[in-house]
């Protein structure tokens, strides 16, 4: 049995690699040596390659270096009686079918034939998974909200166990990635004919059609420890127990096994990555010995989800309220186009709005539903269009007023999170939609009050004992309560703007992502928030009061050291003792001297310009070049890893209108480049700080890449402007 799994993986790896070299001799007898090449979106050109060996591949010549090295990995057939070594030599493999598919696949990118279409439905796949997306899904990894990934590959015996594994997949909040095929069927193939909606929106994606897509999800998984794990390319032992320890990842195999499956698995086993079959693989040696104890086989459908979830040894916690359609944070991304709707509700076609209010104990009934309105079971039932107000009372000891946006800002996921419901917006501008098949399954009217209830006790346990929802669908009722929540609206917001740093003795620190970068330590403060974008002041003092023990800590902010940067002794205390010593001082308020750690799941970064005398900012997803010489994707890879970089910091994009932006070296006024989809989204916010620094024209003053992508030209437009940083003290 031993000789039946090595051997295949052996094959397997010898096959891909012959495919890679004739791949690469024809492209270099066409295009030449020098002919250079990159994955879309990275600053880590072939990711795998440049992990493990620390060659960066450049050219098609490059190629051909990094083919050398697979080649040494390549052994030939050993004497079946060795079982030991023959699997060492097998795993070997493995990690050389990985280069091999990886030189493959950027070679069909240059060929034009990357992201493939499949030939027999024209689904166009997503081909090569980009930093930006990595970047973007960062926080859901890192803080639980998507526990793993997996990679399924080959095709289910019929469309509707497909449908099945996947929908388990997604209720437990795993996102998925589909390659492969079973004598031309794939599970992406069957859920395109059952009408699931794939993408990353419902965290269903389809990489490609052959086995050889799945080092795709290979290549996100490496750049986790280089983008978070702060590791060094080259450095393999150190990335693969990265990968073991902190990616959790796992693979779902349908179908008959090949030799590019069994010599891919080999590689994904490399990385501690276990299978699952739901074929007779073996698994035993004929002495009793675990052959590999990352394979696994279960032949009922109904359970090779839990027993993957089992053995790559995940912590799924999924809260379903008692409703008829699917829930969890896959189905958040879903769209309801108006041919499949059933009824919706605000979005400037009825009234309608949401809000949350702080009660006393005995003024409400927990988990209960109160519908206020006049036929309105008719009314639903007639689909189209109605007005609504949802109005949330909760009550608790801990419970604080404050609390009440945070909580309110919850019913976006609470609501959206159920398969079939959409929901956009917030208080009085917020939009919803039930489709057509949510509908059929028995979704009503109360069911949205019992998201609510349900999810508000589970996401915020520890500060609410009671809630209570009330939903209002009479358009005179809805208009009324509309202004008294719009009055608590305003009244927060009078509130909430006068909380800045000096106003409060603890700051707070976030190190949800020290899961992937040890040393990185997020400290938050009124007028900073985390670098995610996700986490501001209150809502890291809400997670203290739910969680006492977790990842949002109090600090208390000490004696000020120095008013102008911010740095203050108990945060360096803090700091020390949470980094495990990588990080002894930080200074809030500068990027130049001891400036904030970064994980990887910034929104934004910022960079120095010199001979600007100032700084430029462009935000995760932007691909075009900047002034200083490197686009978003290159500078990420040197801000990331927990570690200070002066001159350099990632930051959430709404720290830029804060007063504290930069307040040490010279505030807003240093800005010189931003991307002109910072400047469009920031606008009114911006030019509100702008008139308080006394430049009101500040953002006409300050370039985009429509302006300029060099530090030459941008000079030349600083200067035809009359921009402040011209003026003000050096920088450096």
């Amino acid at each position: 049995m031993s000789k039946l799994i090595a051997s295949a993986a052996i094959r397997g790896a010898q096959r891909i690699t012959k495919e890679a070299e004739e791949m690469l001799d024809k492209a270099l007898a066409e295009k030449g040596g020098s002919f250079s090449f990159e994955f879309p979106d990275t600053a880590y050109y072939l990711p795998m390659i440049y992990a493990m060996t620390g060659f960066p591949v450049k050219t098609l010549s490059d190629m051909k270096v990094a083919l050398g090295m697979t080649k040494e990995m390549l052994h030939p057939e050993p004497d079946e009686n060795l079982w030991k070594p023959y699997l060492g030599e097998a795993l070997d493999s493995g990690m050389a079918t990985l280069f091999s598919e990886e030189i493959i696949m950027a070679l069909r990118y240059i060929n034009g034939l990357e992201p493939a279409v499949d030939p027999e439905t024209g689904y166009v796949y997503n081909g090569f998974i980009t930093d930006t997306i990595q970047r973007n899904l960062g926080i859901q990894l890192v803080d639980g909200t998507m526990p793993g990934f997996a990679a399924v590959i080959g095709a289910a015996p019929d469309d509707d166990t497909a449908v099945k594994i996947i929908r388990e997949l997604q209720e437990k909040n795993i996102l998925t990635f589909l390659s492969g095929h079973t004598n031309g069927n794939s599970v992406t193939k069957q859920l395109l004919r059952k009408g699931v909606e794939l993408g990353w929106d419902t965290r269903i994606v389809p990489l490609g059609y052959d086995t050889a897509h799945t080092l795709y999800a290979l290549d996100w998984a490496i750049r986790a420890s280089l983008i978070f794990g702060g590791k060094k390319p080259g450095d393999f032992k150190e990335h693969l127990k990265y990968q073991k320890d902190r990616v959790f990842a796992l693979a779902i195999v349908l179908g008959e096994l090949d030799d590019i499956i069994w010599s891919t698995g080999a590689g994904a086993i490399n990385m501690g990555f276990p299978a699952i079959c739901d074929t007779d693989v073996p698994v035993i040696h004929p002495t009793g010995v675990c052959i590999y104890e990352e394979v696994e086989k279960e032949f009922d459908h109904n359970k090779i989800v839990q027993k993957a979830i089992e053995v790559r040894g995940l912590k799924i916690t999924v809260e379903k309220p008692p409703i008829p359609v699917a829930y969890g944070p896959a189905f958040e991304g879903e769209r309801i186009r108006k041919e499949d709707m059933f009824i919706e509700f605000g979005g400037n076609r009825t009234p309608s709005f949401e809000w949350v209010r702080m009660r006393e104990m005995d003024e409400i009934e927990d988990n209960k539903v109160i519908i206020v309105g006049n036929n309105w079971q008719e009314r639903y039932e007639k689909g189209g269009q109605m007005p609504l107000g949802i109005v949330i009372d909760v009550s608790g000891r801990k419970m604080q007023k404050d609390f009440e946006p945070v909580m309110e800002r919850k019913v976006h996921a609470n609501i959206n999170e159920a398969q079939g419901i959409w929901h956009m917006g917030q208080r009085d501008i917020n939009w919803i939609r039930i489709n057509l098949n949510a509908k059929k399954e028995g979704f009503t009217l109360e069911h949205l009050g019992v998201i609510n209830f349900t999810m508000t006790h589970h996401r915020f346990k520890a500060i609410v004992d009671k809630v209570q929802v009330t939903i209002y669908t009479d358009k005179e009722d809805v208009l009324k309560i509309q202004e008294e929540a719009r009055k608590s609206y305003r009244e927060r917001d009078q509130r909430l703007a006068g909380l800045i740093d000096e106003a409060v003795d603890t700051f707070y620190s976030c190190l949800l992502c020290q899961s992937f970068a040890p040393s990185h330590v997020c400290v938050i403060s009124p007028e900073r928030l985390g670098l995610c974008g996700a986490f501001n002041w209150l809502d890291c003092k809400v997670a203290f009061e739910i969680d006492p023990t977790g990842g949002n800590q109090p600090i208390q902010k000490g004696e000020l050291l120095d008013a102008r940067y911010g740095r203050f002794t108990g945060i360096d205390e803090y700091l020390k003792k949470a980094s495990g010593g990588a990080v002894e001082t930080l200074n809030l308020y500068t990027i130049m001297e001891n400036p904030m750690t970064s994980c990887g799941c910034f929104e934004c970064i910022v960079a120095i310009i010199p001979e600007a005398n100032g700084i430029m900012i462009v935000q995760r997803g932007h691909t075009g070049m900047t002034p200083v010489g490197m686009k978003f994707s290159t500078l990420a890879g040197s801000v990331g890893g927990g570690t200070q970089n002066p001159g350099f910091m990632g930051i959430g994009r709404n720290f830029i209108i804060s007063n504290k932006f930069l307040a040490g070296d010279g505030g807003i006024k240093r800005i010189v480049w931003m991307t002109k989809n910072l400047k469009e989204s920031l606008k009114e916010a911006f030019d509100q700080r702008a008139a308080e620094e006394g430049i009101p024209d500040l953002l006409d003053k300050i370039a985009d890449e429509t302006i300029c992508e060099d530090s030459e030209k941008l000079l030349e437009f600083l200067t035809s402007v009359g921009h402040p940083a011209l003026e003000m003290e050096p920088i450096l």
